[in-house]
């Protein structure tokens, strides 16, 4: 028996890195999943992989988090599969790193924004019917960049910052109805951190050192656990709270 043994999870970007891990955490307890994500390739492999390990139904979904329409139709079909959503998890971002602020175009936050505070809200909004009847959770995902003041970070520090405001309203305004909204900050050892690490390296090692364990968190292990447990009954009075995870971890009111 799972904690979520019949219940059904959302994860944008889904398909790899932490996603695919945060997955993987809530397969193992029985969720089936909807994972979405830009490249289907990717969302079909990472769906077989899941159902083949796990014997959960995995509902692969090709959709922009910018895009209303998308958003509005991987909702659609998430009801139309599954007939219910508990958790919804809005970890993927797309944006331009390494780029100092007075380097950034219009555009390049604009990316930043519409793929992440927009997609959040959009996907919330959607969802908000469904969780108010499962009394479910929201874990959306922001990050130290925004915390503390990362160099080269101003469109994604400013976009996951927001996702924290919209968090914190949201906890408020949904927690009559028994629907949770917290935030968790990763910083995990992925393919992605794997690149920004090489093209980085100094950069990564000042990041490494500010961590009191010396290592960065795992997808599975770390950040799906806190999300599972987040999502879970035994997390049933934790809301608007933000929990960062690095390789230390403490939960910031």
């Amino acid at each position: 028996m799972g904690k979520f043994d019949g219940k059904v999870t959302l994860i944008t970007g889904g398909g790899k890195g932490i996603g695919y891990g945060l997955a993987t955490a809530f397969a193992r307890e029985g969720s089936n999943l909807v994972i979405t994500g830009r490249n289907l390739e990717r969302l079909e492999a990472s769906a077989a992989n899941l159902r083949a390990q796990w014997g959960v139904e995995v509902l692969p979904v090709v959709a922009d988090g910018a895009d209303e329409s998308a958003v509005k139709n991987v909702v659609a079909k998430t009801v139309e599969v599954f007939g219910r959503i508990d958790t919804l998890i809005n970890n993927a971002q797309v944006s331009k790193s390494g780029l100092s602020l007075v380097e950034h175009t219009k555009e390049d936050f604009d990316l930043a924004l519409l793929s992440g505070v927009y997609a959040a809200f959009f996907y919330m909004r959607e969802c908000f019917p469904y969780l108010k009847e499962n009394r479910g959770s929201v874990i959306n995902f922001a990050s130290g960049a925004g915390l503390f003041g990362k160099p080269g970070q101003s469109s994604y520090a400013a976009a996951k910052e927001g996702i924290r405001g919209l968090s914190r309203v949201a906890a408020t305004e949904w927690g009559p109805d028994g629907v949770r909204v917290n935030v968790v900050c990763p910083l995990a050892m992925t393919e992605s951190l794997q690149q920004w690490k090489e093209s980085y390296p100094d950069l990564f090692q000042r990041t490494i050192k500010e961590i009191p364990l010396g290592r960065f968190a795992d997808p599975v292990e770390d950040i799906g656990k806190a999300c599972v447990f987040l999502a879970s009954d035994d997390a049933s009075f934790i809301t608007g709270e933000t929990l960062t995870i690095q390789g230390g971890s403490g939960l910031r009111p």
